[in-house]
């Protein structure tokens, strides 16, 4: 019998129910995959708690994850028992065994586990179109990222370093200062002791930044736009201490002219030759070593609620992921 984690009630970690699942045989178009791994993420934190809302109740919740092809349905020609494969799909993950549309799926390369592809998919896709389609980042550009310790922080720096970037990081330890900088950053600044805003501006010698990206959100807004060089731009893209409040966009016009925006991976990964494009980018990147995925702690699937009571304690660093067997 395959089990899951749902959610019949929004609310705290207790609202996540590990329970015994019967799902269908795949459909058409459809793959059934047996997991070896499940991403933990922080949008995972906003459907149970329902700040993002599902489209029925109970749901399970999770976005990525890694596993073996045990059927495939009508029409799917594609993939086949035994071909490793990973994801990012909208709620399903946190289970033993799940169906997934077989085009939203992509095959897995030799050289890279199912850990490893069980966080890329979210969190590795999400630093690529980043800095790769919302802002290019370029040799010589300076860069602030918010949470340079956390799942995407880590592969951000990394990738903005090779790239040819200056990285400046935020971060709210000592120990995740360390980390950072051993992942790409030029520049850590341990936002509970020193004003992060002061700091960019003293690192940089008032020149600023050429993008923010902020998955922080409540808490680094608006000192985000203040690190902002004229026509700067700012990418919010989480809500990890609540979500950006309205603001006005003389703000914009305030702060030098500035440009922002709200992206989402949906709209980068929409089509699946934009999906494939950013998997062979990432896979790429990850073989020929620009990228390492450090993969930080591993909770089981049953314990889930653990899992996010770390995380919404800030107690977790890099990539953590659910182990479903």
């Amino acid at each position: 019998m395959a089990r899951a984690v749902r959610v019949h009630q929004v609310g705290g970690p207790e609202a996540l129910v590990y329970e015994a699942v019967d799902p269908p045989a795949p459909g058409q178009g459809e793959v059934r995959i047996l997991q070896h791994a499940v991403g933990l993420n922080f949008i995972d934190v906003y459907y149970r708690t329902g700040l993002y809302k599902a489209p029925s109740k109970p749901f399970v919740i999770g976005n990525e994850a890694a596993g073996e092809v045990v059927a495939v349905g009508p029409g799917v020609t594609d993939f086949h028992p035994g071909d490793r494969v990973a994801y990012y799909f909208n709620l399903g993950g946190y289970a033993t065994e799940r169906n997934i549309p077989a085009d939203r799926l992509v095959k897995l390369p030799d050289h890279i586990t199912y850990e490893q592809g069980a966080v890329l998919m979210l969190k590795g896709l999400t630093v690529w179109y980043l800095l790769h389609k919302t802002f290019k980042v370029e040799h010589g550009h300076r860069v602030l990222i918010h949470a340079a310790a956390g799942g995407i922080g880590l592969l951000a720096c990394q990738w903005a370093k090779a790239l040819g970037a200056n990285v400046i990081g935020t971060v709210g330890s000592q120990a995740k200062a360390d980390l950072a900088l051993a992942n790409g950053c030029d520049h850590v600044i341990l936002y509970k002791e020193e004003d992060f805003v002061a700091r960019v501006k003293q690192i940089s010698r008032n020149e600023l930044c050429d993008v923010v990206y902020d998955g922080v959100g409540k808490t680094t807004f608006p000192g985000s736009l203040s690190c902002l060089r004229p026509r700067g731009l700012f990418v919010s893209f989480g809500n990890a201490s609540g979500p950006v409040p309205p603001f006005a966009l003389t703000e914009l016009n305030n702060h030098g002219s500035l440009f922002a925006t709200r992206p989402k991976l949906n709209d980068y990964v929409a089509t699946r030759r934009d999906l494939l494009e950013g998997a062979d980018t990432l896979f790429a990147a990850v073989i020929n070593g620009t990228l390492h995925v450090p993969i930080n702690r591993a909770y089981a699937l049953k314990d889930a609620a653990k899992a996010h009571a770390d995380l919404e304690g800030r107690q977790t660093t890099g990539a953590a992921i659910l182990k479903p067997q």
